[in-house]
């Protein structure tokens, strides 16, 4: 990696409709909006905040961000050093 250059950190952007208000478990999983796969936070929070604001009259629909990066590397934390 060249110098200024971060560190690339993947971030998955998903969501779909929950079985209720009170759990993460979803109606369909066969239905599950797969947004995408980010290299950073920022640019996955920006992902999952247009989809969430798209969604808003819609109380059941949940939009996640998983941190790929920690559960391929669970020894690092993507913090600059480690």
């Amino acid at each position: 990696m060249a110098d200024g250059e971060s560190k690339q950190l993947l971030h998955l952007v998903f969501g779909g409709e929950l079985e209720s208000l009170q759990s993460t478990e979803f109606r369909d999983l066969n239905a599950l909006d797969i947004v995408g796969i980010f290299p950073s936070y920022a640019a996955a929070h920006a992902a999952w905040k247009a989809k969430a604001q798209m969604t808003v009259d819609n109380a059941h629909m949940r939009y996640f961000i998983v941190h790929m990066h920690r559960l391929m590397d669970p020894d690092q934390d993507g913090k600059p050093g480690a």
